[in-house]
């Protein structure tokens, strides 16, 4: 079996004895992601017998595949083969107005940010909420959404000590990129705001309501609003409004 090969646009290695990596060059651009996209559909559209489950992230396609029915080498060369085919146009995502609550203890570090940031709390909100994000990738733990897009005055360092539980839907920084966190756990990005929607709710339809290639939008919302919606999240419903793709 072979370990790892090499394509023009990317690099093929396996990642124990029934997954595939599919690398692209290491940057994160909206040009790169729409490579992994484009390459992801062509894989969900023309499926090789044997693949499972096929997981994009920034700049890799992760491919899952049963090992007693198609090896590594066989898959390697199929992928090459698909990829040198007529090119697809990558798919339109949606657009999604999340409701985004920037106070209380969800905004932990917001007035930090703000002071290092030579910025007031208001201008900050109004810097982070203006901005159309890019989903990049949904996982690391579910419905956790990695968004680009984030002014660069906002860029700010994820913390030295991350802290052991974080607020369900909470919004933060971390570097050069924003969150939307599903399910309360531990994180070390910089708390600026909360959702009430539930990103992944597996009672739903479609558990997970972001994907990779949305865009999303922030609306303001104040205290009395988000406790409203987060009672009608909590019952199951969607909180968030899908916009117009432009």
């Amino acid at each position: 079996m072979i370990g790892a090969m090499r394509a023009d646009k990317f690099t093929l290695q396996a990642v124990g004895d029934s997954a595939l990596l599919i690398g692209f060059e290491n940057e994160i651009s909206e040009a790169m992601h729409d490579q992994v996209l484009s390459l992801a559909q062509s894989l969900d559209e023309d499926p090789v017998e044997g693949i499972s489950e096929i997981v994009s992230g920034y700049r890799t396609v992760l491919v899952h595949y049963d090992p007693l029915v198609i090896d590594f080498e066989d898959l390697a060369h199929a992928v090459q083969a698909l990829s040198g085919s007529e090119a697809r146009t990558r798919p339109t995502g949606r657009h999604w107005q999340v409701p985004a609550l920037y106070d209380g203890q969800a905004a932990y570090d917001l007035g930090r940010i703000a002071r290092d940031k030579n910025l007031t709390v208001e201008e900050v909100v109004r810097i982070h909420s203006e901005a159309i994000y890019r989903v990049y990738m949904v996982g690391f733990a579910p419905g956790w959404t990695f968004l680009g897009g984030l002014d660069p005055r906002l860029f700010t360092p994820r913390l030295e000590t991350p802290r052991l539980d974080v607020p369900a839907g909470c919004i933060s920084i971390g570097g050069q990129q924003t969150l939307v966190g599903g399910p309360s756990m531990p994180s070390g990005w910089n708390l600026i705001g909360q959702t009430p929607e539930r990103l992944f709710a597996p009672e739903r339809e479609s558990a997970f309501l972001l994907t990779a290639g949305d865009r999303v939008s922030f609306r303001i919302i104040e205290q009395e609003e988000f406790d409203r919606l987060a009672e009608q999240a909590e019952d199951g419903n969607c909180v968030t409004r899908e916009l117009p793709w432009s």
